[in-house]
């Protein structure tokens, strides 16, 4: 049998094998958005097994696991990694057209050198070799990274962290990949959650409006002093609303209950402070739009967040997106962003209201972000890069990012490059666009890693 990851997978015309293999394949990688832990980075910490590597924080795997029948003892419960494994073995054969195929045996070969497709049949000789691999010292995260061609890591991170750990690996001579802090401070805005109050007393004890904003003020010049140039923040739409902060804030923090349209007032307040201070500092804002997070009230009491049980929300997210910006650009206040939509419906949303925003001078300032979560397989890579390339400038595109927990992700990226190739060079068969290569070259090595070296300024 052909092996089932070779050099022409997702490829399947000349001129996009050629634009891979001699343009796109060997680009360092810079990962912009991830939620991998530096903690773990900064302790170079190995791994127990290979379920601890593949599994463990996967969201994506286990809702396919949910999906085939496998009881949560066998996901996130207290079964052995080794059952665990197996589970997933069992499930990976029915993962047909689903992304999570291609990006399994992508991790098998790439860091292991296996080849054979992961099934009931094939697990326990991969078990056994992974794990014998894992022993060494070639396995510890830095060497993983390093082995991935990662030049920037950019985690995820809640203004109340110490920030010691990217303190830790910046003082490792040895280690060469950058892993800076991005600051996002969700906690703060989400004024109607219940962590809001508890997160005021985490924040420093919390009890005006003024404190608040001073707070986030004080800890955004902490993060720049410790590298960081971008922040994020997840809204399931950009709010836009006119009105008293404070009066809503004071509400919020006696008890009473908040309106959805004084929310919007609050949340637009300080999003607007923290986008005027990244525009002082030469920070990039990155929206995160459109996701409706835990659905599943009983499984989220029982395993929390990020466990499997989000979806894409539907909501008309066009106006409020378009006067947020517009408040901030008429003050010349709009930092470089990235608008990133979970729901696909949006892509041409985004894709006309970068347009409205762009200058300063600077090349894409406004981003259409790749294709998240749900969307970062073909599909909807494809779908969000032709968006792009209909409505604005596809080669000024910062690219891929893994958005991922997980420290084997990276072949995501390779994932990517060859979509990617492949969307360019069937245009050029199709003799949309000259067979250029020195223009063609120049695009790709753009959007696989240049684009994001100039623009984020690192």
């Amino acid at each position: 049998m052909k092996n089932f990851i070779n050099d022409s997978f997702m490829i399947n015309n000349e001129v996009g094998q050629k634009l891979y293999n001699d343009y796109a394949k060997d680009m360092p990688i810079f990962d912009y958005h991830c939620h991998l832990n530096p903690k773990f980075i900064a302790e170079n910490k190995g791994f127990e097994n290979i379920t601890e590597l593949l599994l463990g924080g996967d969201h994506y795997k286990w809702r396919a696991m949910r999906s085939n029948g496998i009881d949560e003892e066998y996901i996130t419960g207290s079964a052995s990694d080794y059952d665990k494994f197996m589970a997933w073995a069992k499930t990976v054969p029915y993962t047909i057209g689903n992304p999570l195929y291609h990006w399994t045996h992508l991790e098998l070969k790439r860091y292991f050198g296996i080849d054979e497709q992961l099934s009931p049949k094939t697990a326990d000789y991969i078990w056994n070799k992974c794990n014998e691999l894992l022993k060494t010292d070639e396995f510890k995260i830095k060497q993983l990274i390093a082995k991935s061609n990662v030049a920037v890591i950019c985690t995820t991170d809640d203004p109340i962290d110490s920030l010691e750990y990217h303190q830790q690996i910046k003082a490792d001579s040895n280690f060469k990949t950058k892993v800076l802090p991005t600051f996002r401070p969700d906690k703060a805005v989400e004024i109607s959650r219940d962590t809001f109050l508890p997160y005021l007393k985490q924040l420093g004890g919390i009890k005006t409006f003024d404190e608040l904003c001073n707070a986030l003020l004080s800890k955004i010049d902490y993060f720049h002093q410790n590298g960081c140039r971008l922040s994020d923040h997840a809204l399931e739409y950009v709010p836009y609303g006119v009105g008293n902060a404070e009066v809503v804030f004071n509400k919020a923090i006696n008890g009473e209950k908040v309106t959805r349209a004084e929310e919007e007032i609050y949340k637009t307040a300080v999003l607007k402070l923290c986008g005027e201070e990244y525009t002082k500092r030469g920070w990039t804002m990155q929206l995160h739009i459109g996701a409706l997070r835990n659905n599943n009230t009983k499984m989220f009491n029982k395993l929390g967040a990020d466990t499997g049980f989000d979806s894409i929300n539907d909501l008309c997210i066009a106006d409020p997106l378009s006067k947020f910006l517009n408040c901030l650009e008429a003050e010349d206040n709009l930092p470089k962003t990235i608008l990133y939509t979970l729901n696909p419906k949006d892509n041409y949303v985004l894709g006309t209201m970068l347009g409205n925003f762009q200058g300063s001078g600077i090349a894409g300032k406004i981003q259409f972000g790749s294709g998240w979560w749900f969307n970062d397989q073909r599909d909807g890579m494809v779908d969000q890069m032709k968006s792009l390339a209909n409505l604005g400038l596809l080669s000024r595109f910062v690219g891929m990012l893994t958005d991922s927990r997980s420290f084997i992700s990276y072949p995501r990226h390779e994932y990517f490059r060859r979509i990617l190739c492949n969307l360019i060079g069937s245009w050029v068969e199709n003799g949309e666009y000259p067979e250029d290569y020195e223009v063609l070259g120049e695009i790709v090595r753009g959007i696989c890693y240049n684009n994001a070296v100039e623009y984020f300024k690192l």
